[in-house]
Parts: structure tokens; sequence; C-alpha cells
């Protein structure tokens, strides 16, 4: 394992360069090329699942490859992103929204000093100095004026991606860590900088749809542990990267998109969205954690083994903790005996998944992912290590694979 390299390519940091997977940042994002390497596995007439679509890397992944996937996520701001990700555009379309983008920056000027909404983020003035935010409020207002609030319409989505990229890049965030942080400084943006940076970003995210994809991907919203949302249908490749059991809340990196598009409103429906998906930890996540407790389904010996380690560290949150590995991998068996049902005989599966560490405690991911899809009736399960972490010299991320022939 020490040899183990890196593999900065399997990253969002090669994400960055391909186009429509690098719109938006996400750190926890898997890397496309890995996914790509993954998708030419697949015979080119089978049907592709991704039962947690994230930033929809493997809908995109398999839509450029010419294939035809479904995806789903239980977050309904990533359903909307996803789809706009992977949607089809016309040229002519393109130059229309072209054209109402310019009107967009031409009335940013009236809305200035107009009382514009503004997101209830936390200490908002950690992201945006004083002087920056009214601006992005202005051209939030202008944009709804053009476009009207984040919707199905495809076109009119590029416009709120292009404003979610602008938000981002105006703020303080920090993408230089395993978790976002916040730089030293709030820089100070003036309107006509606003103004020339939306422009770019809007050209840049619309020459990034020119390119034809072959395939086609749709994303929908649901639950992995049931995955009832799909209706029945059967596929041939799972390719997903589920959340690692390691505390990383998926809500808190896209939480301010989230608040500018209005798919948030208040923080506790941030804690309540965190709580439905699996190894969630965001605000009232932690407390109903408390209270859970399995309902006895039967889990994997090493996954209680560690589970007792954990609770008798010396840690006055050693019991939360044990609660929460014990859960994540409940939810991990749940969803993987739901998704038995969806799975054409001989199909195959590859979950890219992290391992973890509580209190020295090596949860070993892959392994105990094995010894569910064993217990469910899963064939040829094994694991292979895809990289080397950037963080404690023990984690490593795998690739864990099976077979299912019904």
């Amino acid at each position: 394992m020490l040899s183990v390299k890196q593999r900065s390519d399997y990253t969002f940091r090669f994400n960055k360069k391909m186009g429509r997977h690098g719109w938006l940042r996400l750190t926890p994002a898997y890397s496309v090329k890995l996914v790509q390497e993954l998708v030419e596995e697949t015979l080119k007439d089978a049907r592709i699942l991704e039962p947690f679509s994230g930033t929809a890397t493997t809908g995109l992944c398999a839509t450029e490859s010419g294939m035809i996937s479904d995806s789903l996520d239980i977050n309904p701001f990533l359903v909307w992103f996803g789809n706009v990700k992977c949607a089809h555009f016309e040229e002519n379309e393109l130059k229309k929204l072209e054209q109402r983008i310019e009107k967009v920056n031409e009335q940013l000027p009236s809305f200035l000093e107009a009382d514009n909404w503004a997101p209830k983020i936390h200490n908002i003035e950690r992201w945006w100095c004083g002087h920056t935010l009214p601006l992005l409020c202005a051209l939030r207002a202008s944009i709804v004026e053009e476009f009207g609030e984040p919707s199905d319409d495809q076109y009119s989505s590029l416009a709120w991606v292009a404003f979610c990229r602008l938000m981002i890049e105006t703020s303080s965030a920090d993408f230089n860590h395993v978790s976002m942080s916040f730089k030293e400084d709030v820089t100070r943006y003036e309107v006509n900088q606003i103004k020339l940076l939306f422009k770019d970003i809007v050209e840049a995210v619309v020459d990034s749809t020119k390119e034809n994809l072959l395939g086609n991907a749709e994303i929908f919203l649901g639950d992995s542990r049931t995955l009832d949302t799909l209706n029945g249908k059967k596929y041939d490749h799972v390719i997903t990267s589920p959340p690692y059991p390691n505390r990383m809340s998926y809500i808190r990196e896209l939480r301010p998109y989230m608040y500018w598009t209005k798919f948030l409103n208040e923080k506790k429906e941030a804690g309540e969205l965190d709580w439905k998906a699996i190894g969630g930890t965001w605000g009232t996540a932690t407390s109903k954690l408390k209270e859970w407790a399995p309902d006895g389904v039967e889990l994997p010996e090493s996954l209680l083994v560690v589970c007792e380690k954990i609770l008798h560290a010396e840690s006055k949150n050693a019991d939360l903790m044990a609660r929460y590995v014990h859960k994540y991998f409940y939810d991990m068996h749940s969803h993987f005996a739901s998704l038995r049902s969806l799975l054409n005989a001989g199909a195959k599966i590859d979950y890219i998944v992290g391992n973890s560490s509580f209190y020295g405690n090596l949860v070993n991911s892959e392994k105990i992912f094995e010894s569910s899809l064993v217990s469910l009736g899963y064939k040829n399960v094994s694991s292979r290590i895809v990289r080397k972490r950037n963080s404690k010299k023990e984690l490593f991320e795998f690739c864990v694979t099976a077979k299912w022939n019904g």
C-alpha cells in the first residue's frame, strides 16, 4: 500500500479542465477519468445506473460515450444541476440565451438601489464583503427579472449555473483542502467587474455545451436506500461513489449554492436534508443520530467489532461516532439489498469509496462493503486500491466490484 500514488488525475483537480464537468466545484466529487475508464468497460447497449448522483459525473460520462443512464439523488439541487449538466442544447437557443444575458447586465444598475433579497446564510459577511454582497443580490434580481427563479428549463438554468459559479468565485471560499475552508481576506468587487466576470462565465458555460452528447441521462429525486423512484427499471452496470464514512457533510459544501438558488431557505432545512442523506451530519442530523438504533438487520461482524472499539474510545463523542459508523453501513446495506431488484442477470457494480479512521480505529469500508454484498448474494466480490488519499497515511480510495447473477 505504501507505494500507491495519490493520483491527482483521479480527483476534482482533473475535472476542472473537462468542460461541463468543471462547472461547479464540489470537493468530494470523484474523478471524470476514473468514471470514463469504468464506462468504457460497459457494453454499448447496456443501461447504467448511478444511485448517488452528486454532480452527475457518471451520468455525463455515460452520455458523452453514447450510453443511456439513470441517476438518483436525495438532494433536489443536485437533481436540478445534474439534469442541466446532462441536457442537450441547440445552438440557436444558446445565441438567444447570450443575448438575454446581455440584457441582464444592462439592467443591473437599475437594481442596485433596490432592497434586494439576500440569502439567510449564517455569518454571510465571512463569504462576501459588504460591498460585493449587494452587487450579487442586484445581479440575482436582474436574472430573476429576465429568467425567473431556477426551473426545469435548460436554457434559463444555464444562467443560474453561471450565477452559482460567479457567486462562489467572488466569495472567500477556498478549495485547497479536503473540505471547503475560507481565505483570510474577502475580495472587494466593483459593479463593472461583476458584469464582466458574469459575461465571461456565461460564455465559458455556453461554449462547453456545444459539444454534441451522444447518449441520454436523466437524474431523479429519490432515496438510494429504497430506489422506488426508478419504478422497477433494470440496469446492467452500476457506477457510483457514495458518501464516505468520514463525517464530511455534503450539505456543508452545497449550502451557498442552495441558498442562492432557493433550494434552501432556512438552516433547519439543511439539517433535515442531511439526515435523509446517507452519512449526513449537519445541524439536527447530529442530534437525531443520538436517538438512532438499528432494527435488527444482520450486518457484517467486522462492522460490529470496529463500532465497539470506537464506542470505548476515550472521547466524549465516542458513542455518537460509533452510532454514526453503524448507521452509515446499515444504510449502505439497505441500499445494496434494494439494488438487487433493479439489476439484470450478469450486471456489474463498481463502488468508489474511501476508508476512515476514528480515534485510531481504522474503518475498512471496502471490506465491510464486500461482506455486505456477499451476505446479500452478490458474486465475484472484490476490491482494489484506486489511489492514496491526500490525508492520513492509512487512508485510501477503493473500487469495490461485484456481479449480480439473479
